[in-house]
């Protein structure tokens, strides 16, 4: 992959130049350096109206001998995961690359032995241990498509997962400790099961040594299943556009969408942009905090590091325990070069004390990253001040599940970083601003606000939602014609960064005018009293909304009158008085998915005095809403 580095910000220019003029010979060339069983006949056919997207058409691949099997000769040695537990005294897990291809290997033998055959789906529960990888790799092995479920949502979640996709097999962990927390993973997929008729085995690998119920004929053991098989599984093949994947996200409307990601544009973007976004060298450590159950974790803790011959850390605590200095004893402990992290997660660290992060040496980082939410300038700050040092260049990255690959990025140490902006597109990605008349905004010396699309289509994009291309179709390709709508606003600097203002529908219309609850956010998170906060729009008889703020405080800040006046002014100063918040709520917590996203349509409800939620139980913290509810203003 280093055929493809980019080096120098005037190589990144030539670089999206020839992606933009010439799109199907740009992939050519990246796609050339994998390992295909057959070269594709055609690079690219699409048709926005339908919408269907074609990428290397007609090549034959399978994607674990280009993330497993092509290092083996020359770096099977190689760490591939360090596998960080969640207590800080069990044993960190070192796996070679040769290592893991026996184990995924060998678990794709269990598959096939236990009835799974290419094209079936299996749906993987799990924490975050080796063994979830293993899993995941195997099913790509053989061509089945992985079902990745949060290990934290809940049984109804799992199962309208399951039957929507129709798994034949669902592979679990028995208990698993979140911080000092207990969970019985086995006992949730249990009552999940109760309604999916199309599960035919469990397969549950022992995490915790306490007795585990198992259902005769159904449920079977990880190290009994891999005792009978050996570790010989050739590659099946796979054509480029078969299905690697379905990934579910949160959709408006409650029900999940299931993102189908294909296999042979998925491997060649993820890998393409891990290579230049965090300009790894061959002994360094990259550790992203994210979740495999999650986008990132799919394409940011295992397909791109590993297609790319990287050492990937997975991490199976949280950031609180056994105390709020766990991140950076780990960075110091495995010298981790590459530190990928969301916002949330700096934001909770920021408002602990300092004492948590100086007791350790951060020296071996060189490259912080950002990822599933736009990053306010306070945590930037300190995260750049208090974890890089002022010596770490930042990349604030920006996509989504859909995209599949990052599309907006800084490349380290390459493109000047500014706080909040995600800076340029990759090559071979196309955004553009809309206005709301739905016509594009050109690009040129002027600053421009408007709605983020991309125009042309990119390997790593989904190519439909599973079982439902309608919705895919409604859902991302009506707003604009020839064009995806990515949801979210944008603004565009006249150097052409773009920094991300936060969803179109987070965007309330206030006496006529159109205000982005991100900036206002950011406004109010200047204070030195606010931790965090989320601004949504309410009904209101005279300006037709009106805005609301939910806010978080330091726990040596008190709520006060005068604490709202402060916190009106700040916007007021900021942005203009039609930004001020009619109400103000201080609140403990915001509802947030597992990935760390504000669940504003909650908060709308709330501030509506509505009490219609749906289905809150995947949340991080469900049990906030109530809370809020009681407490509104």
């Amino acid at each position: 992959m280093n055929k493809l580095r980019i080096n120098s910000f005037s190589e990144y220019k030539k670089a999206y130049k020839e992606s933009v003029d010439n799109p199907e010979a740009f992939w050519d060339q990246i796609a050339e350096q994998f390992v295909w069983k057959k070269k594709w006949d055609k690079t690219l056919e699409y048709d926005f109206s339908k919408p269907e997207f074609k990428w290397f058409q007609g090549g034959k691949l399978n994607i674990t001998e280009n993330v497993l099997d092509r290092h083996l000769q020359k770096n099977g040695n190689k760490t591939a995961i360090i596998w960080e537990p969640n207590n800080p005294f069990e044993e960190t897990r070192i796996i070679t690359y040769r290592q893991l291809h026996a184990k995924v290997c060998q678990f794709a033998n269990v598959l096939k032995r236990n009835g799974v055959q290419k094209g079936d789906r299996v749906c993987i529960y799990m924490p975050m241990i080796p063994e979830l990888a293993i899993a995941m790799l195997a099913c790509a092995r053989i061509g089945a498509v992985h079902s990745i479920v949060f290990a934290g949502f809940s049984s109804s979640a799992i199962a309208s997962r399951i039957n929507d996709a129709q798994c034949k097999l669902i592979v679990t962990a028995n208990e698993v400790y979140r911080g000092d927390k207990p969970i019985n993973l086995k006992a949730i997929v249990d009552e999940a099961l109760k309604d999916c008729p199309s599960i035919q085995t469990c397969i549950v690998y022992r995490r915790a040594i306490e007795p585990t119920m198992m259902v005769g004929g159904r449920d079977r053991f990880w190290i009994d299943e891999m005792s009978k098989v050996d570790a010989n599984c050739p590659a099946t093949e796979m054509d480029a556009e078969d299905p690697l994947f379905i990934l579910y996200t949160s959709g408006s409307t409650g029900k999940p969408k299931g993102m189908v990601h294909t296999t042979g544009g998925y491997l060649v973007q993820t890998a393409y942009s891990f290579e230049n976004i965090f300009q790894m060298d061959k002994d360094d450590i990259y550790w992203c905090t994210a979740d495999i159950g999650w986008i990132t974790g799919h394409s940011y803790i295992i397909y791109g590091p590993l297609a790319c011959g990287a050492t990937t850390v997975m991490f199976e605590g949280v950031p609180s325990y056994p105390d709020f200095g766990r991140f950076w004893e780990i960075v110091e402990k495995l010298k981790v070069t590459h530190f990928y992290t969301a916002p949330t997660a700096i934001r909770s660290l920021a408002k602990e004390s300092l004492d948590y992060v100086v007791k350790y040496d951060l020296s071996s980082l060189k490259v912080l990253g950002s990822v599933g939410e736009p990053i306010n300038q306070e945590a930037w700050h300190w995260y750049n001040d208090y974890i890089g040092k002022g010596n770490c260049p930042i990349v604030d990255t920006w996509w989504q599940t859909e995209t599949g690959s990052i599309l907006i990025s800084p490349l380290a140490g390459i493109t000047s970083t500014r706080p909040t902006f995600a800076t340029l597109p990759l090559p071979g990605v196309q955004p553009v601003l809309m206005d709301e008349n739905g016509k594009e905004i050109e690009t040129g010396a002027e600053k421009a606000e408007g709605r983020l699309a991309i125009k042309f289509p990119w390997p790593s994009m989904a190519r439909t939602v599973y079982g439902d291309h309608q919705r895919y179709k409604d859902t991302y390709f009506s707003t604009f014609e020839n064009a995806y709508f990515t949801g979210d606003g944008a603004y565009r600097d006249a150097m052409g960064y773009y920094r991300i203002t936060g969803r179109v529908d987070d965007v309330v219309i206030v006496s006529g005018h159109n205000l982005g609850t991100a900036p206002i956010e950011n406004a109010i998170n200047e204070h030195e009293a606010v931790v965090e906060s989320a601004v949504v729009g309410f009904p209101h008889d005279i300006k037709g909304n009106a805005l609301y703020a939910y806010v978080i405080l330091y726990d040596n800040f008190q709520p006060s009158e005068d604490l709202i006046k402060q916190i009106k002014e700040e916007v007021s100063k900021s942005i203009g008085a039609i930004a001020k918040p009619d109400k103000i709520q201080f609140v403990k917590g915001l509802p947030k998915t597992r990935s760390g996203k504000i669940m504003r349509r909650i908060l709308r409800k709330i501030a509506a005095g509505e009490s219609d939620f749906g289905d809150i139980s995947t949340l991080l913290n469900p049990e906030i809403v109530r809370v809020i509810q009681e407490e509104k203003v």
